[in-house]
């Protein structure tokens, strides 16, 4: 009797990746690498002021949702305060995932399509999610929704690579 783990394992041919390297840490032109080393360190100054603009952004949600609590009816949210804290609290996740992309960029040297790609589905879905429908027009709805579709089109395919 043949048992399947005596057999030798072939090994699969990986799909190819999205990866690429953006800023190496060493270049043959010492130009372009000191270069290189001026972006990284600019990368890092937005990856502070990122962590900044968070923090911030939580002590917006908190104060927004201490007003809306605190103005009469006292203690109670109607479904348009409730939606803009929504909008508030999705918009600080956006700048939780650029920091992320962020991060992720100097850690690898590599640009994380997946991970733009899902924080700009994200950034659309905020914008879907606070969508006020009677102010807008039906061109503009449209317009959204040919986002989404692109955006979850693109990272399928993005994810299928990977």
């Amino acid at each position: 009797m043949s048992d399947e783990r005596d057999e030798p394992r072939v090994p699969r041919d990986d799909p190819p990746r999205l990866l690429h390297d953006e800023l190496p840490e060493e270049h043959e032109d010492p130009l372009i690498g000191w270069l290189h080393r001026i972006i990284r360190v600019g990368v890092k100054a937005l990856a502070v002021l990122m962590v900044f603009v968070i923090l911030w952004g939580i002590f917006d949600v908190v104060y927004v949702l201490y007003q809306e609590l605190a103005s009469p009816p006292f203690l109670l949210l109607e479904v348009g305060d409730i939606f803009r804290l929504f909008g508030a609290f999705m918009v600080v996740l956006i700048a939780i995932e650029i920091f992320i992309n962020i991060r992720l960029y100097l850690g690898t040297n590599v640009l994380p399509i997946q991970l733009v790609v899902a924080t700009a589905l994200m950034a659309i879905a905020r914008k879907v999610i606070v969508l006020d429908i009677s102010t807008v027009s039906a061109e503009y709805v449209l317009s959204i929704a040919a986002v989404v579709l692109a955006l979850g089109v693109t990272h399928w395919l993005v994810a299928r690579k990977h």
